[in-house]
């Protein structure tokens, strides 16, 4: 499910790729990368950003952790245009990632996604992001509630950081245990629409046997027929 601007705060509904009035107006959403195709798109853009614009050599940028982390990808109208990835530690998530590429960048994309994924952690249960951001951004963070914890920096890929993070306010619904079964086991994110398992609710229990099961059952009956004919 991509989530439209209508969907996260403070966006508006729609948003002008270069914000001029008499421009064309495109819709803006986000949506989690769950597919092969959604994952390139989302490299792609790292890639053009990362390793183009800012000289970063690949296997910095491509570090390892893509696979431990959720994906996003924000549009502007059906094209991928910008991506940011969350990893999640005991009581903290991490944001990293951020990139837009330069044609969209007054889209108005970078803060739905950020929002979006905000509120995806408020969801899981998480209170508290934590970020590394460029020294020189922290003004642009501030707008989404990070802080810098300390005023120490430090530098890695060339560019100087800080640490920050966001203090997040509990969740009116989040995923929890002991609440609906099925809501674990739905889409990442999509926690408030029914999934393909529970489509499948509809047949009947038949506690079908996998084939080992199948294979020891025979055997175990054949043994039986031989043993009776002596």
């Amino acid at each position: 499910m991509k989530a439209t601007a209508a969907q996260t705060k403070p966006a508006e509904t729609t948003a002008s790729v270069d914000q001029q009035p008499e421009a064309q107006v495109a819709e803006v959403s986000v949506k989690v990368a769950r597919s092969i195709e959604d994952l390139m798109q989302a490299f792609a853009i790292r890639a053009a950003v990362f390793l183009s614009e800012q000289n970063c050599p690949y296997a910095e940028e491509f570090d390892g952790n893509d696979f431990t982390a959720t994906q996003y990808l924000g549009f502007v109208g059906d094209e991928p245009a910008s991506t940011c990835r969350t990893r999640y530690f005991a009581d903290f998530a991490k944001l990293e990632r951020v990139a837009v590429r330069r044609e969209f960048r007054k889209s108005g994309i970078a803060a739905q996604m950020i929002n979006y994924s905000l509120d995806l952690c408020r969801q899981k249960g998480y209170r508290r992001v934590y970020g590394h951001a460029q020294a020189r951004l922290v003004p642009f963070w501030q707008k989404f509630g990070f802080e810098p914890i300390n005023d120490k920096k430090f530098v890695f890929s060339d560019h100087e950081y800080v640490e920050i993070e966001c203090q997040l306010a509990p969740h009116p619904d989040p995923v929890m245990v002991g609440k609906d079964p099925m809501v674990t086991i739905r889409p990442e994110g999509d926690w408030d629409q029914p999934g393909v398992l529970e489509q499948s609710a509809t047949r009947p229990a038949t506690n079908p046997v996998s084939d080992d099961q199948h294979d020891e059952a025979w055997s175990t009956e054949l043994k039986r027929q031989v043993k009776n004919l002596g």
